[in-house]
């Protein structure tokens, strides 16, 4: 039972018969104030964020705070919910009830309750991937109590503006999701787009974003980008039609399992004998996700432009220097070019299983 605390304010039965006649209409009332003691149940988490990467492991923190009358029924459900990029949606991720517990879709197999005590409903996720970042929702019901905290996974990695062979302007949100995803990487979030900004991020390009908006970073403002009276920021278009807008796209990678290596090759090649090549060294021909996670991470830097996997050729430079982009680390981008004619190195990947 919830203890209250009542107070009644009570007319006062001295002046009842003067009241009465000069205000015969009058009701005499009683007030009664109620004011219930706090929740007796509650959630908490000591860390609103925690950080990992692909291919690790992590523990998203949910502790069940309890008044000392009340001890955890049978019956208390514990549910944790991934919200999408939007927030318009929670996706199921776990629940347990006593002895009953059950993952839900990608999540099946990955995900256990850290149960250091029968207060604790951290939540454990293995074999992190990209589509795991975002928040996550623990809520904990025992009868009429219940409580919530949200929780955010964050990745370590980077942040690349990405578009295909066909050019500049040409991917509506859901072409923007294969993109990435073919380049071995997931579409950023906001938040890792502006975390890339403050890391100097200066992209003039507008591209997608998770949330369906089209956003773009500048560090140093001019006029095609903006106007160069414009403070440094991530510039937005707000939200855009998914289906019939068309822009670029920026993309996130974190660490993977393998090696991303330059083959060395008595020759330059062909893109079909680039491929042919990767593979017959046992591996594939690399992505640019792969490309920039090396890069980034690993501090990966050769000066030789190589082929990958879409059809670009690009080379990552992690130690600026005289004819290899002296001016700033980076991925270099030499374009899209004839697959049949043009010849370079190639940059192979051998996946660890």
């Amino acid at each position: 039972m919830i203890p209250v605390l009542v107070c009644a304010l009570l007319s006062l039965t001295v002046a009842d018969s003067d009241l009465d006649k000069l205000y015969p209409e009058l009701e005499h009332s009683r007030t009664i104030y109620v004011t219930e003691n706090g929740p007796q149940l509650s959630v908490a988490a000591e860390q609103m964020k925690v950080v990992s990467r692909r291919g690790g492991n992590a523990t998203l923190p949910c502790k069940i705070r309890m008044d000392q009358s009340m001890t955890p029924s049978r019956k208390m459900r514990i549910k944790w919910t991934k919200m999408t990029s939007d927030y318009l949606k929670e996706v199921d991720v776990f629940v347990a009830m006593d002895y009953h517990k059950r993952s839900y879709g990608r999540f099946h197999g990955r995900v256990h309750l850290q149960s250091s005590s029968p207060m604790d409903a951290s939540l454990v996720i293995n074999e992190i991937t990209l589509e795991d970042y975002g928040k996550y929702k623990c809520e904990v019901i025992d009868g009429l109590e219940d409580g919530t905290v949200v929780v955010s996974l964050d990745l370590e990695g980077v942040v690349f503006p990405y578009y295909p062979r066909l050019g500049r302007y040409n991917l509506n949100f859901y072409d923007a999701e294969r993109a990435c995803r073919d380049q071995d990487a997931a579409v950023a979030s906001f938040d890792q787009l502006y975390a890339a900004w403050r890391g100097k991020l200066d992209w003039c390009n507008a591209g997608w974003l998770s949330d369906g908006s089209v956003q773009y970073p500048i560090t140093n403002p001019r006029e095609p980008c903006g106007g160069k009276n414009m403070a440094p920021g991530v510039r937005t278009y707000g939200l855009r039609d998914k289906d019939k807008n068309h822009y670029d796209v920026f993309c996130f990678t974190s660490h993977y399992k393998g090696r991303f290596y330059y083959l060395i090759h008595p020759s330059k090649l062909t893109y079909d004998e680039a491929v042919q090549a990767c593979q017959k060294d046992g591996a594939q021909i690399a992505k640019v996700g792969q490309m920039y996670a090396a890069w980034k991470l690993l501090g990966f830097d050769r000066c030789d432009a190589g082929w990958l996997a879409d059809g670009s050729v690009r080379y990552p430079i992690a130690n600026p220097r005289r004819r290899c982009s002296p001016t700033e680390a980076a991925v270099r981008f030499s374009g899209f070019p004839d697959k049949k004619h043009k010849l370079y190195g190639v940059y192979c990947f051998k996946g660890q299983h």
